[in-house]
């Protein structure tokens, strides 16, 4: 019994030794297994990573024009809804235009009294030209009469001188042939007819003399005349020689006739903007999003209307960060993950920003002031599709993911 008992013992005996030796010589081999599945995985991801630069955060962009009055007013009429597509130049909004008119028709009839004005200057100024001139040539015959007066004057003057001498002699002569017959008579030589003709010569010698003398006079008192007249002519030709002066003030009320029509003319065509204005249009071709105008409002250039999206241009900007900047250059090619659509758009890069985000937000960070804690910065990258139906289809705002192949 004791022999049989001994034999199935030492057969456990020798399972439980065997089985710790067996699992010691497998442990290697798994774990070299483990090793080489794990350097297979780490070197596929480095595969697939080899020559790529990807990011999750980016986004699709686009051209947003904000639309906004020009001019104050109240909003007559909203001819766009939400989401419609519109052209450039198409009319978006209407306002009640009544003050523009008013404005435009008083700058309107400012202009025509200021064009009226400038045609009278600009007669005023022939007329000017043309009787200043006349004035000169009359005053200047004035001063050459006058002075032809002062010398005729002169002359007569001369001529009277000489007739009183004359006179003087005749008189002198006829008094000494009268004291002559006198005497004769008185003798009884001649007879008094004789005597008689002396007297007569010797008072009419005398009337003579009061003759020349009066004359004189008359030569003289016309000299003192003439000289006046002449002095008269003098200051008529010099109040005549302003031609020039008269000219320039005339010339200057036409510049200022001129400078007036102008400002009235931009008051006119400020005027006539501001009555485009009441129609708001279109600068972009895009569509309407964003609409909180409605009839009855008063609106500014303070107070965003609406704003039109380009959905006809998109891109999308993927932020990278500056670790992974080194390779990535203009014209590579990329893939694009939008989480609204299934599959992947194809694209290319068009340009690297010239500075990270947060040199560009509000409030830039200053390293240089305080504790500094070096944050890896991600600069943004424009990524352009490469065909146009694929940007079309993308909106303003929706994630991305988007991959770079550097290589």
């Amino acid at each position: 019994m004791a022999v049989v008992a001994t034999a199935p013992v030492s057969a456990s005996v020798s399972a439980l030794t065997v089985a710790p030796v067996a699992k010691r010589k497998r442990a290697p081999v798994v774990f070299g297994g483990l090793l080489l599945v794990a350097g297979a995985v780490a070197a596929t991801i480095y595969v697939r990573r080899l020559g790529k630069e990807s990011t999750d955060d980016a986004q699709v962009e686009a051209h947003v024009s904000s639309v906004a009055a020009r001019v104050s007013g109240q909003v007559k009429k909203v001819r766009v809804a939400d989401n419609e597509v519109v052209k450039v130049g198409q009319i978006l909004v209407e306002l009640d235009d009544r003050d523009q008119q008013v404005r435009l028709a008083s700058a309107r009839a400012d202009l025509a009294a200021a064009t009226a004005q400038l045609h009278t200057a600009q007669t005023q100024l022939a007329l000017t030209d043309k009787t200043a001139k006349a004035n000169l040539l009359s005053a200047k015959g004035g001063v050459a009469q006058a002075a032809a007066v002062t010398g005729s004057t002169a002359a007569m003057i001369d001529q009277a001188k000489a007739d009183i001498t004359a006179a003087q002699s005749r008189v002198q002569l006829a008094h000494l042939d009268r004291e002559r017959a006198e005497k004769l008579h008185a003798s009884g030589a001649i007879a008094q007819a004789e005597v008689d003709a002396k007297v007569a010569v010797d008072e009419q010698a005398k009337a003579m003399l009061a003759q020349a003398d009066a004359r004189l006079a008359s030569a003289l008192a016309n000299r003192s005349n003439s000289s006046g007249t002449e002095e008269s002519a003098r200051g008529r030709l010099l109040a005549a020689s302003t031609v020039d002066e008269q000219l320039e003030s005339a010339q200057a009320q036409v510049a200022l006739g001129e400078a007036r029509v102008a400002q009235a003319q931009a008051s006119v065509d400020r005027a006539q903007l501001d009555l485009e204005y009441t129609k708001v249009t279109a600068e972009l071709a895009g569509t309407v999003a964003k609409r909180n105008v409605e009839p009855g409002q008063n609106v500014g250039p303070e107070r965003p209307l609406m704003a039109i999206v380009d959905l006809g241009d998109t891109w999308v900007v993927a932020n990278l960060k500056e670790t992974q900047l080194k390779d990535v250059k203009a014209g590579q090619a990329a893939e694009i993950e939008i989480d609204s659509f299934e599959g992947t758009l194809a694209g290319h890069v068009d340009s690297i920003a010239a500075g990270t985000g947060s040199r560009f937000s509000l409030l830039p960070p200053e390293n240089a002031s305080g504790n500094f804690t070096k944050v890896t910065q991600r600069v943004p990258v424009k990524i352009v599709l490469d065909h146009r139906d694929d940007a079309s289809l993308l909106r303003p705002g929706m994630s991305a993911e988007v991959v770079i192949h550097t290589r």
